[in-house]
């Protein structure tokens, strides 16, 4: 079954809830640069390490599986 992009399955099922959320985000930051949402992210990830000190340092260590499986399951090849 393909989603609305024409994508196969996903791990997140699409419902009305879903879709009024990814509307709303979109619609509100849709002028945001991608350093912007960095920036964002890594102030999230501090002070998260601060509420959780086990958090590791380096969140883009941390992400590297999450991205290399992404990547698979997109259908991209791997990295080398």
């Amino acid at each position: 079954m393909l989603d609305r992009w024409g994508r196969g399955e996903n791990l997140i099922r699409s419902s009305k809830v879903l879709d009024d959320f990814e509307r709303w985000y979109a619609s509100r930051n849709a002028t945001q640069s991608y350093q912007d949402a960095l920036a964002i992210f890594t102030g999230l990830w501090k002070h998260a390490r601060r509420l959780n000190p086990t958090f590791p340092e380096d969140w883009t260590s941390d992400v590297k599986p999450d991205i290399e499986l992404a990547r698979v399951l997109n259908g991209f090849p791997r990295k080398p």
